[in-house]
């Protein structure tokens, strides 16, 4: 398989940037979610124009990727991340030490 079929095969999930500028946004992030990409979705802009829409679009996105079985996390003040079923958002304070202790221990 070439370089380009994987890149336009349906099965092959990306991480992908995408923008939420207002709720008429939210059908299209829900669409590239249900394909199985993980979203990084910059909140800035919804957040900059409208404190209760922003809440809004987040409690829709939350509920949507609870529905299909996939996770929702934010990333500091401007991003939130979806990831698709199968894959969860780690939310522990030590990944760091236990990454290294695992590393350490293959020595």
């Amino acid at each position: 398989m070439t370089q380009s079929e994987r890149e336009s095969s349906p099965d092959s999930p990306y991480v992908r940037a995408m923008r939420l500028s207002s709720l008429s946004d939210l059908d299209m992030i829900e669409r590239a979610f249900s394909a199985g990409n993980v979203l990084i979705i910059k909140i800035t802009p919804i957040a900059k124009r409208s404190v209760e829409e922003t809440k809004m679009a987040i409690n829709q996105l939350s509920n949507f990727a609870k529905n299909i079985g996939g996770d929702i996390a934010r990333l500091g003040e401007e991003r939130v991340v979806l990831t698709p079923p199968g894959i969860r958002i780690w939310r522990g304070k030590t990944q760091a030490t236990v990454s290294v202790s695992a590393a350490e221990s293959t020595r």
